[in-house]
């Protein structure tokens, strides 16, 4: 029987991860994975917009948010992928439309190369396919070094400043103090193992052509940490494709522009939906 509500907990692959699941029965699954170091609350105002007509689903990668024991093992994105088809099989879901941001990314794409057939779209926020260059390697390893010298705080107080666009540091300081204690409640040897698993992440660039379901790329145009230049590529990449570039926003596009956030999210959804049912008849 399907348990519906927040902070639900299950054990997956020798960890307890915990979940929301919201929306009706035997309406379309959207699974939404969050980015590094966030937790499956940063998705709450997508959620919200879309619980009405879909069951959607946020979750807490293992090491973050109360998903906090990651467990005996090394992390890797390949791990992840296959906690989330764990997470999948244990909640009956034999296929769903992905949504993830940054790292969330970086899963769901691994997770179509391995699994095309679980998934029937996709949507890659504020990420890319490339794998970590030498000086992207180079910077996990300081970030590791920070944490272990300085601790969490420090940490998120260095990473705070490229999450948001300039502007946003005078007009949106509650999402960036609740954004900052998100990052702060995950454990530092978490962190440290995310960096690692980051840092040594195969790219998918290479597998993009093989993607024919529909997928929409939403970055921010001020995104530093994954610029619009790597939305490009992968639209560029990925026939049919959807590249839809946001103002005033940078890694956290969902937060920082929520609205125009969620309405391209909600014409995806909704396209995708009626042309699903117009296959199906």
């Amino acid at each position: 029987m399907r348990l519906k509500g927040k902070n639900i907990r299950i054990p997956l692959n020798t960890i307890s991860v915990s979940y929301n699941d919201q929306g009706p029965d035997e309406s379309p699954v959207i699974i939404f994975i969050h980015g590094f170091p966030f937790n499956k609350s940063m998705w709450d105002g997508q959620m919200k917009e879309l619980k009405e007509n879909n069951r959607v689903i946020a979750y807490d990668v293992r090491g973050h948010g109360d998903s906090f024991d990651g467990g005996k093992e090394d992390f890797s994105i390949e791990l992840f992928v296959s906690d989330l088809i764990e997470l999948m099989d244990a909640l009956k879901i034999d296929k769903a439309m992905l949504c993830g941001l940054s790292m969330g990314g970086y899963i769901a794409l691994r997770a179509f190369e391995k699994y095309p057939g679980r998934f029937d779209s996709l949507v890659l926020s504020d990420t890319n396919c490339i794998a970590d260059t030498p000086q992207a390697k180079e910077k996990r390893m300081k970030a590791i070094e920070n944490i272990n010298e300085n601790g969490v705080e420090k940490y998120v107080e260095d990473m705070i400043k490229n999450l948001f666009a300039p502007a946003s540091f005078e007009t949106k300081l509650s999402a960036i103090s609740s954004v900052s204690e998100m990052m702060k409640k995950n454990p530092a040897d978490s962190l440290c193992n995310t960096l690692l698993a980051l840092a040594a992440r195969k790219e998918t660039c290479s597998k993009l052509t093989e993607i024919k379901v529909p997928v929409l790329i939403i970055v921010g145009n001020e995104d530093k940490i994954t610029p619009p230049a790597a939305a490009r590529l992968m639209h560029e990449k990925i026939e049919n494709s959807r590249l839809c570039i946001l103002k005033n926003a940078a890694h956290l596009a969902n937060i920082e522009s929520p609205d125009e956030f969620n309405e391209q999210l909600k014409m995806f959804v909704n396209y995708h939906a009626k042309k699903t049912l117009s296959h199906s008849n």
